[in-house]
């Protein structure tokens, strides 16, 4: 079984980025690492040469910045990292540049990318997702965070990467896949809060033509809904960027900003496990 992965990143130190640490999470599992590398104004290329890897095959690409519709330009940025793997390839593992994998889970997605390859009607592996807010202590536990999504994908270039590249179709319809335990950490939510308005605006570009706020503001952590305290390890590769950890933030937990609506929506969720109206691109098989 051959496993490639791959990722596309532009601006990663200007962004603050964790790409390396999200890099080395699946590097364990794969044969190659494709990163697309955008051409961008601080060191990335240099942060990613600095991998100690052979596995890594770096491809250089220009964003078209135009594609703002629905942040087209992330899903053909991923497929071009996609398009990018070696043919005798079997599974296909995406990971962004905000993402880790636990080592913890290493044996459980190599069981089940070894149990469903010789598999067909199995065309990915979805992933639970726990999300980091504020800091390294909080999850987002409140509707707005998706809770799976697709990471492992056959190599089927027929498989591409869906709107703002959260997920994948074939040929338009939804992949059918099976769930497997394990987590995605997402870092996304945590940075200095700088860096995250920074991040932000840059991010809003991708969809309209303008930054909402001031280039130099601070991203306020307290207008979230509600969070969770997290009470689990984090992945290895991420502890020294936890250390360097240069801001504060506190959030008192019993503080729920919901509609009625969404109270309800929530109460149902944390009684039942059940998530009603759920978005889901893909189909479990």
């Amino acid at each position: 079984m051959k496993v490639s992965g791959f990722t596309f990143i532009r601006n990663a130190r200007k962004f603050d980025y964790p790409v390396t640490e999200a890099i080395r999470s699946i590097l364990p599992l794969c044969d190659e690492m494709i990163v697309c590398i955008g051409r961008s104004d601080d060191d990335t290329l240099e942060m990613i040469q600095m991998i100690a890897s052979d596995k890594i095959k770096i491809v250089h690409s220009v964003w078209d910045d135009s594609l703002r519709h629905d942040g087209r330009v992330l899903a053909v940025e991923t497929d071009k990292a996609f398009d990018a793997l070696s043919p005798d390839a079997d599974w296909a593992f995406y990971i962004q540049g905000d993402e880790v994998l636990h080592e913890q889970y290493i044996p459980v997605v190599q069981q089940a990318m070894n149990d469903y390859k010789d598999n067909p009607a199995v065309e990915g592996l979805l992933f639970n997702y726990i999300h980091f807010y504020g800091n390294y202590h909080y999850t987002g536990d409140s509707r707005e965070w998706y809770k799976h999504e697709i990471r492992i994908i056959r190599n089927d270039k027929t498989i591409r990467s869906y709107r703002d590249a959260q997920g994948f179709r074939k040929q338009g319809r939804k992949l059918r896949v099976k769930a497997i335990d394990a987590v995605i950490y997402h870092y996304g939510w945590v940075k200095n809060p700088y860096f995250q308005q920074a991040k932000i605006n840059n991010f809003t570009q991708l969809y309209t033509e303008k930054a909402v706020v001031p280039a130099d503001s601070l991203y306020d952590y307290s207008k979230v809904n509600s969070l969770a305290l997290f009470g689990g390890t984090h992945p290895h590769v991420m502890h020294e960027r936890i250390g360097r950890q240069d801001w504060d933030f506190v959030f008192d937990i019993k503080r729920k900003n919901f509609s009625l609506k969404d109270r309800l929506l929530y109460s149902i969720e944390k009684c039942t496990g059940k998530r009603l109206f759920e978005y889901k691109n893909y189909l479990i098989i």
